[in-house]
């Protein structure tokens, strides 16, 4: 089995929308959460989301979308994508000048891409509904592959000419961290070597606001708590979108290369609850043997663990689900690791969660920082015992573990060593 490297990243995030300012808002807890503006209307009971700065994509004719001037986006691309494809694209270009790529380096049979998202429920509603009113042939060419669930990979393998494995993946909010797993499987078994690791969702209402049905997101109206993991008084996960990419590579490549480097792959586990479609088993048992298999395959001891990512959204019933799995597993080192959910200050991007996640993961190893779990003013009780730190610590995290559970009982764990 080869080794696998993390060599570049980028991000579009609602705490930044590149490395330097995401590693601020990580070190310095600075959220991303707001009263959006869309939902400040008497009959939407949520009011609070994490959207992304600097772009306008809140129209179903690209051309009239906005973003940062560093980025050039042909129109003939736009046309073909979502608005999260905008924030992929982006991402895309800050990870291949992060880890020094020509195009001959990703533009062969030995790089692929894998992507999560969960499509875009703003341009295909908009879709569907042009084609019943003014019929089947009124509507774009490109409608199809700018708004289901694959319009990632669809975009970037064709704008990067990709030559390697890709696809996406669909498993909720696991969606990106199974992404990672398989990307690493490819590069450990010599398939590839390099991979491209992308998350992105679009963030707006017709992303997020669904979730209200189900009671999931939180009804508080100052944004400075409305996101609160591990708190018991969390009332539901804030809404989020963005991109974010990771570019994973061979030992031999990195030899090859000498890129700079965030950290090792060591490896990664799955498994699943068989319990419910919508809510975590309440023992945490998935996500248990998920990392009970994620430490067995990368032949690390709980004890060795520093920093744990976890998933917690900030759900009444996902967090303690978490904190009992967590517990199963560490229950010999009561004072480490350091545990923390950045979706506090992210708010929970479904999909994009466990990409960005472990690319957060790859700044404190590289950095030397381990970034706290914000906004708790009272723990819950059901997590006592759990080194949940609330400030960020200025130490490197060595083996650091990052978690992602989606519907369906889907559980991650990836697994990280600083090099």
């Amino acid at each position: 089995m080869r080794k696998v490297y993390i060599t570049g990243v980028g991000f579009i995030t609602s705490i930044g929308n590149d490395a330097v300012s995401v590693s601020e808002s990580l070190r310095e807890l600075r959220h991303g959460m707001v009263q959006y503006p869309p939902f400040q209307k008497p009959d939407v009971p949520v009011k609070v989301a994490a959207p992304i700065r600097d772009f306008q994509t809140d129209t179903t004719d690209q051309e009239d979308w906005v973003f940062p001037a560093r980025y050039n986006i042909r129109r003939e691309i736009l046309r073909g994508m979502a608005p999260h494809g905008v924030y992929a694209y982006c991402a895309m270009l800050q990870a291949v000048e992060d880890a020094k790529l020509t195009e001959a380096d990703y533009s062969n049979p030995a790089t692929g891409l894998y992507a999560a998202s969960a499509g875009s429920p703003f341009l295909l509603g908009y879709h569907l509904e042009r084609m019943r009113k003014v019929g089947v042939m009124r509507c774009p060419p490109l409608g199809i592959v700018a708004s289901i669930s694959g319009t990632v990979n669809f975009n970037l393998v064709s704008q990067f000419k990709i030559k390697g494995a890709s696809t996406g993946f669909s498993s909720a909010c696991a969606s990106s961290a199974h992404a990672m797993g398989f990307a690493y499987d490819e590069i450990a078994l010599g398939r590839q070597k390099r991979m491209f690791v992308i998350g992105a969702e679009d963030g707006n209402v017709e992303s997020i606001l669904p979730f209200a049905g189900m009671r999931a997101l939180s009804l508080q109206t100052d944004p400075s708590i409305a996101s609160r993991p591990f708190d018991v008084a969390r009332d539901g996960f804030v809404g989020t979108g963005g991109a974010v990419v990771l570019v994973i590579e061979s030992e031999e490549e990195v030899a090859r290369r000498r890129p700079k480097v965030y950290g090792e792959v060591a490896g990664w586990g799955q498994a699943s609850d068989g319990h419910n479609v919508a809510i975590s088993h309440p023992d945490g048992e998935g996500l248990r043997m998920a990392i009970e298999n994620a430490l067995k395959y990368s032949d690390i001891a709980p004890e060795d663990v520093d920093y744990v990512n976890a998933h917690a959204t900030s759900t009444p019933i996902g967090d303690i689900s978490e904190a009992k799995a967590l517990k199963a597993i560490f229950t010999e080192s009561p004072s480490r690791p350091a545990i923390s959910s950045t979706k506090a200050l992210t708010g929970h991007g479904l999909s994009l969660a466990g990409a960005q996640e472990a690319a957060f993961c790859a700044l404190a190893m590289k950095e030397g920082f381990i970034p706290g779990s914000a906004h708790i003013t009272n723990l819950d009780p059901a997590c006592a015992g759990l080194n949940i730190i609330r400030a960020t610590l200025p130490q490197r995290p060595n083996v650091v573990l990052s978690n992602s559970s989606g519907f369906g009982g889907a559980n991650v764990c990836l697994v990280f060593k600083s090099v």
